[in-house]
């Protein structure tokens, strides 16, 4: 070979071969950096798993031969080209597997629930209400909600330094007129029965007629108990909750607007989702066998709304999937709106909804799902509403236009959802689907009622409920224990 050839052949191997080199090193690290990341996420089979190392192992060691000199001026571009989209998938897989991580960790991690507690005092005295000032009284309520004000009245003792001198009221209402007609300085109450307030004859206008001077924070730690290890095969209860609250404050404790069991066989691939309308007239775990609106139970922790439901329906609730409004609303918008199908026509506030496929974004959405008095089986229809717009909203994720908005909808999804499935377990179930993919089978039943004037526990005047229709409840039981048998549930 003649000198000039030799060198010809040196400067196409020389600087262009360690280039090809390189790349192929970071293509290298890139893959091994992957797999490890799959690897700790625990969510793909070991097979799998190997599969792929086996896959990014031969494309990179491609990437090498082909780029490891110039000489094939084809080839060498190629081996480039291949190398840099690889690079280049691998970097956004490992990004978007991370970010999925963190906010899966986020969500499942163990939270404390947040009670807002309130001291209120009648509209105009307001500017001049001093908390430090000695010779005030404040009305509390006797029994209801008491651990969580005779926290804050600690609070305020501690942090003020001064006496908090009491009087005691049965009701939300004695306790509330005792504020308007001065009998008291101020009352001190769950800020959640504000809410309540507005349900009640002659209140609707209580955000007018008393003044929030003071909120104090009782914070409490989700049961750990609860969060129960998940064992091959078995089936668990999720109760998949809504909460009304007017706050981005995820963890604070109020009204539960949707409550949704779904219970999940992961042997049978069953699933059931139950819902229960929010006015079933039903003890709370709480109530000592007083009756209540099943939304109240959410003012009291979401613990008592688990605890009440698996009252009802003789089981235990294993987990709880909640969801703030205020946020859900984020997610639609983050997603670019979704296409909802409505079973029917109706208006609701600003908003007219049609027949058939309807796109909404964040606040349409919500008034969509939010809505009952347009609808003669009100409670019923809501449900299956909020239905349409969860269906609407797994679409929109498992579309293409998800990759579009994926960032978004993480940011969104970790200030508006919380899973007390452990992160671990969660990705042992996503484990097992990937080992053994099977379509699941997924059934809806919503338990009826007949409406009914009566007093509920958290409140002291007659209001509107829902008797529940014990042919349906049993119907539920029944349903719920054949999942539980691994039966397939037919539709």
């Amino acid at each position: 070979m003649s000198t000039g050839r030799k060198r010809r052949r040196r400067r196409r191997t020389g600087p262009a071969g360690i280039f090809g080199r390189v790349l192929s090193s970071v293509l290298l690290l890139e893959s091994a950096a992957l797999a490890g990341l799959l690897y700790y996420s625990g969510i793909l089979p070991e097979k799998l798993l190997i599969l792929l190392g086996i896959v990014l192992l031969a494309v990179t060691l491609i990437v090498f031969i082909m780029s490891r000199n110039a000489e094939n001026r084809l080839r060498y571009v190629i081996g480039l080209l291949i190398g840099f989209l690889m690079i280049a998938v691998l970097t956004i897989g490992g990004f978007y597997l991370f970010r999925t991580m963190q906010t899966a960790r986020n969500i499942t991690s163990l939270k404390e629930e947040v009670t807002r507690v309130g001291v209120y005092v009648k509209a105009g005295n307001e500017d001049s209400f001093d908390v430090k000032n000695t010779e005030y009284h404040y009305g509390i309520l006797t029994a209801l909600d008491r651990e969580n004000t005779d926290s804050a009245i600690v609070q305020i003792r501690d942090e003020y330094a001064v006496p908090v001198m009491t009087r005691e009221y049965q009701t939300l209402s004695d306790l509330v007129d005792a504020v308007e007609n001065e009998e008291v300085d101020a009352v001190i109450m769950n800020s959640a029965y504000i809410d309540v307030l507005e349900e009640m004859d002659g209140y609707t206008d209580i955000r007018d007629r008393i003044k929030e001077v003071l909120m104090l924070t009782i914070t409490s730690k989700v049961d750990a108990d609860a969060r129960k290890p998940y064992k091959d095969g078995n089936t668990f209860a999720l109760y998949i909750s809504g909460i009304d609250t007017r706050s981005e404050e995820l963890l604070a404790k109020s009204r539960s607007d949707v409550n949704i069991l779904a219970i999940v066989n992961t042997k049978s691939h069953q699933v059931l989702l139950l819902s229960t309308p929010r006015d079933y007239y039903v003890p709370l775990s709480i109530s000592g066998g007083e009756r209540d609106k099943l939304t109240h139970a959410g003012i009291y922790g979401v613990q008592v709304s688990m605890d009440t439901l698996g009252m009802l329906y003789d089981i235990d609730v294993d987990y709880n999937f909640r969801v703030n409004f205020t946020g859900f609303k984020k997610v639609i918008d983050a997603l670019d709106g979704i296409t909802v199908v409505s079973e029917r026509s109706f208006q609701s506030g600003d908003y007219s909804f049609t027949e058939g496929e309807n796109y909404l974004y964040g606040d349409a959405a919500l008034s969509f799902c939010r809505e009952r008095h347009a609808f003669e089986d009100g409670d019923n229809q809501r449900g299956r509403n909020q239905m349409a717009v969860v269906r609407g909203v797994i679409n929109k994720m498992l579309s293409t236009d998800m990759l579009l908005h994926y960032n978004d909808v993480l940011d969104a999804v970790e200030g508006s959802f919380e899973l007390t499935i452990p992160y671990e377990t969660l990705s042992k179930l996503v484990k097992e689907q990937l080992e053994s993919p099977a379509r699941w089978n997924i059934v809806s039943y919503s338990v009826t009622g007949t409406g009914a004037e009566k007093v509920p526990y958290s409140m002291s005047q007659t209001a509107y409920v829902m008797i529940p229709d014990e042919d349906s409840v049993a119907k539920a039981r029944d349903l719920i224990q054949q999942v539980y048998a691994g039966a397939t549930i037919k539709k």
